[in-house]
């Protein structure tokens, strides 16, 4: 069954100009999510829909995986509405995990391995969890002392990887592999949970899917922090699959023919969207590889020829960095969209330049199933900008200190939006829902501008805005020209306190070995090219890399909180005119 989903009257001051093959307005199936993957097996049964290292799982036998294990869930006392916390890499048995729980009618709860066993914990406790599924070895990462409020799953891989087989792997990264380390140790803490295999071993594949409304919670993941009292993204299967659907449409290619190189994290919205969802909507090979590595991820393009590859920024650098020392043959890549962070041109025309591919820059958050923009495919993106609206998105820019007022082209405020992939709302937190959906807009937090066409452009965080004598200071902004400063590998800017000034510019610099930093070149490069209020007055100079999160956002909070005296080989100079 499908239904018309518009956005109502109030309406953005531009009207959008789509490509020719992206529709504006779009028809959604209105089902559960897991219908996508019984889709997929109807229409494609026998097409691979993962290969994971020797392994490969056709689109049939991960649908009969998935009904298998959603018996095992009903089987242990699942019921409807009711939260099971996946601690999974990514492999195929998350795919089959997370249908396994839509089809049984339960609600995923996305656990992160990076994550420490008070802070899956905390989000367990507070989803009210009565499932967790993990790999043996992730056991120690979910609280022992808790046990008794969840039913511990696990999940074996050791069968399916080939560890001293990988193709292009010495001993010693084998021997780095997650999958190894404190192996022993981690096989002993799982040995009380119960065997996901042999369950599914006397379970069968005739499971019919619990037909779930679509306006019901399918999906949760923490944003912002999950010590303590963690802010929690409720998504629904109508997010979901409006998102995929959207997606679909936007790549434009007919189902069943692409291929995805999946090396973003499942557990995160990303890969959730791009992989999970996305990909299996389009009936989609997905390439998977439990952790990034820029050397074996060229392998993998070689190996299985891929024709689409979504990234972060950093994935892509560090490629970059493999393919300057060695030839590699990606011509199978059609297209590489960016996203988690702002994509460089000179790190996007590099890689486009190894690959042939046309290299484009989306956005997204959490809180939006997460894909709100995306350049076109079609030759007509704006590099330097997140591009457009998806269809049956709605993007507008509002003044940053009262959300009510609609800025026009060119002027920087709050980016809010609206469509059917945005969030219900946080879990158990009705104040800080009230805060971010207002009116059906959501508020990203993010700054942000757009020209007459309807490109958007992100300039900054809400936050991270630097005030100084009253001016507004943009952090990525300044950090994009100190990128181009000679011998500057990594550049990062925060805000300092100052009892005259409010706020002064702060710039962390990572140069590069054997070069040093010249005092006078570098006021010179600032005086040329930044104007006086957005000129550094305090540069710290690091030789170890920035923080950075897994889709390599720096972490500015952790610039601003760590004294330089604690990073080793810093020093600090102060600017003053």
């Amino acid at each position: 069954m499908f239904v018309d989903l518009r956005p109502d009257e109030t309406r953005a001051p531009w009207a959008v100009h789509y490509p020719e093959t992206v529709p504006a307005r779009l028809r959604y199936p209105e089902e559960p999510v897991w219908w996508l993957l019984e889709e997929a097996a109807r229409t494609h049964p026998e097409r691979a829909a993962c290969r994971y290292y020797n392994s490969t799982w056709s689109y049939r036998q991960l649908l009969e995986n998935a009904r298998r294990f959603a018996k095992v869930l009903v089987r242990s006392g699942l019921k409807p509405g009711a939260r099971v916390g996946l601690l999974l890499p990514t492999c195929p048995q998350y795919l089959m995990a997370c249908y396994g729980v839509w089809l049984a009618g339960g609600v995923v709860v996305s656990l992160s391995p990076l994550s420490v066993a008070e802070e899956n914990g905390d989000l367990l406790s507070a989803t009210n969890c009565g499932f967790v599924v993990a790999l043996d070895l992730f056991a120690g990462q979910v609280p022992a002392g808790r046990a008794a409020t969840w039913t511990p799953l696990k999940i074996t891989l050791r069968r399916d990887l080939p560890f001293l087989t990988r193709l292009g792997y010495d001993a010693s990264v084998l021997r780095r592999n997650i999958f190894q380390r404190s192996f022993r140790q981690r096989s002993e803490r799982s040995k009380h949970w119960l065997s996901v295999e042999a369950m599914m071993s006397e379970s069968d594949s005739s499971f019919a899917g619990v037909h779930t409304w679509n306006r019901s919670a399918a999906y949760m993941l923490a944003t912002g922090g999950t010590t303590g009292d963690p802010k929690v993204v409720v998504l629904t299967h109508r997010n979901l699959v409006a998102n995929a659907w959207q997606l679909m449409h936007w790549v434009g290619t007919e189902k069943g023919k692409e291929t995805f190189l999946g090396v973003l994290p499942l557990f995160h919205s990303y890969g959730l969207s791009t992989c999970v969802t996305g990909g299996i909507g389009m009936a989609a090979t997905l390439i998977l590889s439990h952790r990034f590595q820029p050397g074996p991820a060229v392998e993998l393009i070689e190996r299985h020829r891929p024709t689409m590859f979504f990234a972060v920024p950093a994935m892509l650098a560090a490629m970059n960095e493999v393919l300057r020392r060695r030839g590699a043959d990606l011509s199978s890549l059609k297209c590489c969209i960016s996203g988690g962070a702002p994509l460089a041109s000179r790190i996007s025309e590099t890689f486009a330049a190894y690959s042939g591919a046309r290299v484009v820059e989306g956005y997204g958050l959490s809180e939006a199933s997460p894909v709100t923009h995306v350049n076109p495919l079609d030759g007509t993106d704006r590099p330097g900008t997140i591009g457009l609206p998806l269809p049956d998105t709605e993007a507008l820019v509002v003044d940053r200190d009262t959300g009510e007022q609609v800025l026009g082209p060119g002027q920087v405020g709050e980016l809010v939006v609206r469509g059917p992939q945005v969030m219900l709302g946080y879990w158990n937190k009705p104040d800080e829902t009230r805060k971010v959906l207002r009116n059906s807009w959501l508020y990203t937090g993010d700054l942000a501008t757009y020209d007459e066409d309807g490109f958007f452009r992100i300039v900054d965080r809400k936050k991270d805005i630097i005030i100084t004598s009253g001016f507004n200071v943009y952090p990525s902004e300044v950090e994009s020209v100190l990128r181009r400063f000679p011998n500057v590998s990594d550049a990062a800017v925060v805000g300092v306190p100052h009892p005259r000034r409010g706020e002064v510019v702060k710039a962390v610099l990572v140069m590069r070995r054997g070069n040093p930093f010249s005092r006078r070149t570098f006021e010179a490069f600032l005086k040329q090219h930044l104007a006086h209020h957005k000129r550094p007055r305090i540069v710290e100079i690091r030789e170890s890399d920035l923080p950075r999160n897994f889709l390599g956002k720096v972490m500015r909070r952790r610039l601003r909180g760590v004294p330089p005296e604690a990073t080793p080989a810093s020093r600090v100079i102060s600017l003053w005119e």
